[in-house]
């Protein structure tokens, strides 16, 4: 038996040895979650606890489910998930099949000088950070000095305080943000793509193929597996909208639409200091993605072979 265990320990040194320059650039990656994602588990406990700072985590009383049940019974609770999930399924419609599209269509364009400066074009705007991008929607929109709002002017029409309108939050918050990611998110099809191999395409117009032809039954399920992985994690995190963009926007006038989980998760803990309700909510919105993560994955798997397991 102790041979035999050697044997083992000896062959699966040997692997590690021989793939010993991946495993190193693999440390960085593990160290990095371990310490920002596996750690602050530790504190998930604070959401079945009465948080005392002086006793501590461990010290504070333990009262089991309150907090998800005040969060359940909260007149927030139905207006923040229906926010959140309206904002999400909206940006998931609209932002998921831009890059692919235009990713396809850059794919099949011939001037390459041309095609590196519509990359180039929308490629920029991701690298805006969220605070400018947030005080530029702001200045562009502001009913004084706004540029849409002094065009409008020009052409007669009365200015629209739009930021003030719930009914347009939306759609600003959306497509401010198609606008500032597309580029971005084309990359990965752009890649996948790369990989598809001339010979197809020499063939299909050899066989008098014509440029949508190629795109619908050549590029298009070339990228479809990628683009599944893609949507099923978007679906993963259909209730975790980024709460700098949003608190950013956000005003007293709509805060009937902005209200989402992130920011009042952040009204909450930070700003009235009620630590384990905001990490009740925090939990249960894990929970959630995480569902929701398990069941895409199998419609996805069951619909097209292609899974992230």
């Amino acid at each position: 038996m102790n041979t035999k265990t050697k044997k083992k320990k000896k062959s699966l040194w040997q692997v590690l040895k021989k793939d010993a320059s991946l495993w190193m650039f693999c440390i960085p990656g593990i160290v990095f979650t371990f310490i920002f994602s596996y750690i602050p588990m530790y504190g998930i406990q604070l959401a079945f606890r009465r948080y005392n700072a002086k006793a501590g985590i461990w010290g504070s009383p333990w009262v089991g489910l309150y907090y998800f049940k005040r969060f359940f019974e909260s007149p927030y609770f139905a207006s923040t998930i229906r926010n959140t999930l309206v904002l999400s399924l909206y940006g998931l419609i609209v932002a998921f099949p831009i890059p692919i599209i235009l990713a396809l269509l850059l794919n099949s364009f011939r001037h390459k000088k041309y095609r590196k400066v519509i990359q180039t074009v929308t490629y920029a705007p991701n690298f805006i950070s969220t605070v400018v991008m947030c005080g530029m929607i702001i200045l562009f929109l502001s009913p004084y000095v706004g540029i849409i709002n002094n065009f409008m002017k020009f052409l007669g029409m009365d200015p629209v305080n739009f930021m003030a309108k719930k009914e347009y939050w939306r759609h600003i918050y959306v497509w401010s943000g198609v606008w500032q990611g597309t580029g971005w998110s084309s990359i990965i099809y752009f890649a996948a793509l790369s990989g598809i191999s001339p010979e197809l395409h020499e063939a299909a117009r050899c066989d008098g193929a014509t440029k949508f032809q190629l795109i619908r039954y050549i590029d298009l399920p070339s990228i479809l597996p990628t683009a599944t992985i893609l949507m099923i994690m978007n679906c993963g995190s259909i209730l975790s909208i980024g709460f700098e963009k949003a608190y950013l926007l956000q005003n007293n006038l709509n805060l009937t639409v902005s209200e989402i989980i992130s920011t009042y998760v952040y009204k909450v803990g930070l700003i009235n200091n009620d630590i384990s309700y905001s990490t009740a909510i925090g939990l249960f919105n894990t929970l959630i993605n995480l569902v929701m993560l398990i069941i895409v994955n199998k419609a996805a798997d069951k619909l097209s072979g292609n899974s992230l397991w």
